[in-house]
């Protein structure tokens, strides 16, 4: 690092909604930051697709590069802030920031589940460091807890809400008792969900977040597709009047736990007791419940998304980094992989079940059905069945208690076959 400076050069990296939030703030509280860092902070260049594009806050115009390497090979920018999100180029770019000796601030969930191990390998190999707190749960300080505070902790498990998308829609299923598609329209249009909700609906974003959560908690290379995940676009609006009757919320759960030297790693939707923390998180609230040996249990909540939480989590990455440059003083985390921790076959897990199917409304059937569940060493904790519709067919809601995911499948497979079942409607997970 030189110590000749005048100022902390920055490169920016994407001018989108969040960019632009790290933009103005910058400017705005420049004198702020000063004082706190000792040196001005000073954008020297922005990268964009396209210069002549409006922009949503005022910038110098002369600042603006398409050319990645106006950054990258500039020796007066020491760090690089990168919010251009996606896997590419954003990996390739990281990687030549830190390779040329500079800090990095990202809040790229895709890069860092997919090469975050990689990534800080480098930084460590270069003494610069790679922050990314915006990576997950938005403006909710977590990543730096794991890396810091709860150090001293074995951690147990690690249970988080962290889609403020697809909390928004089940909130909505249940309040409203909507479907799904509903809901989804009516989150699209308040801008909580993108034109293609993929990532979101199907628990890819989640997996993101896990992977990197797990990462840190259990000091284990996890990654996205380690994630056992299923999405919420199968939900009904019945299930969510049969767990309100059960006493239950439905959420969409990203848990990582550990347990008999294996860790398990799953993204599903879960019936939560309505008592417990995580069932009253609702909207477009994260929230990430840690359990260890030391502290038992904490909760981390706020607003998962948006542009002021990221943006505020950016930001604070950056004065971290400015901080160690100004200072020409750099502690590494604790960047370890522990032995022989091994990652929990899906098959393995073990869960309580809640299932819903439909029947036709005749002697014998749930008899059947509850020989099925026996005979795979399943037992049923309760049972309510439905009265019969017009259609002559009725619907039997089943509880059960622990079974092993394996045990449930040739228990399912098995119910589908047997005579006046018109099918297992539905199949979810119970928390806790």
């Amino acid at each position: 690092m030189r110590r000749d400076r005048r100022a902390i050069g920055i490169g920016l990296m994407g001018l989108g909604v969040v960019g632009s939030g790290v933009a103005r703030i910058l400017q705005e509280k420049a004198d702020v930051y000063a004082r706190q860092i000792g040196y001005p902070l000073e954008l020297r260049r922005v990268l964009v697709r396209d210069v002549a594009k409006p922009r949503a806050c005022e910038i110098d115009p002369s600042l603006l590069t398409t050319d990645a390497s106006a950054l990258l090979a500039d020796p007066e920018i020491e760090l690089v802030i990168e919010v251009i999100g996606g896997e590419q180029p954003a990996y390739g770019y990281l990687r030549e920031a830190l390779r040329a000796g500079k800090f990095v601030v990202t809040g790229n969930k895709e890069v860092m589940a997919k090469h975050g191990g990689e990534l800080l390998a480098l930084a460590r190999e270069h003494d610069v460091d790679l922050l990314y707190e915006a990576s997950v749960g938005g403006g909710i300080p977590i990543i730096a807890p794991l890396k810091r505070d709860l150090l001293a902790n074995d951690i147990v498990s690690v249970t988080a809400i962290i889609n403020g998308t697809t909390n928004y829609i089940l909130t909505a299923m249940r309040d409203g008792t909507v479907a799904f598609a509903d809901a989804l329209a009516e989150a699209q249009r308040l801008g909580y969900a993108e034109p293609d909700p993929t990532n979101d609906v199907e628990g890819i974003d989640a997996a993101y977040k896990l992977a990197i959560l797990a990462a840190l908690a259990f000091h284990i290379d996890a990654r996205p597709e380690d994630v056992y995940r299923e999405g919420i676009t199968r939900l009904d609006p019945r299930d969510f009047a049969y767990a309100r009757e059960l006493g239950y919320a439905i959420k969409l759960l990203a848990i990582s736990r550990k347990q008999d030297g294996c860790v398990q790693l799953r993204v599903h939707p879960a019936f939560v007791a309505e008592g417990e923390l995580l069932a009253n998180v609702d909207g477009v609230l994260n929230a990430v419940q840690i359990e260890g040996d030391l502290m038992s249990r904490v909760l981390f909540q706020g607003p998962g998304a948006g542009s002021l939480p990221t943006t505020s989590a950016v930001v604070a990455d950056a004065l971290d980094a400015a901080v160690s440059i100004s200072n020409q003083v750099y502690w590494p985390h604790s960047f370890r992989r522990e032995a022989g921790v091994a990652l929990m076959p899906a098959g393995e897990i073990t869960s309580r079940y809640y299932l819903r199917i439909g029947v036709a409304d005749r002697p014998g059937v749930l008899a059947t059905i509850a020989g099925a569940l026996a005979e795979a060493g399943i037992s049923i904790a309760s049972l309510i069945q439905k009265e019969a519709g017009e259609d002559g067919g009725a619907e039997i809601v089943i509880m059960t208690h622990e079974a092993r995911e394996s045990s449930m499948r040739m228990a399912l497979d098995a119910i589908a076959a047997l005579p006046g079942v018109g099918g297992v409607a539905q199949i979810v997970r119970v928390h806790g």
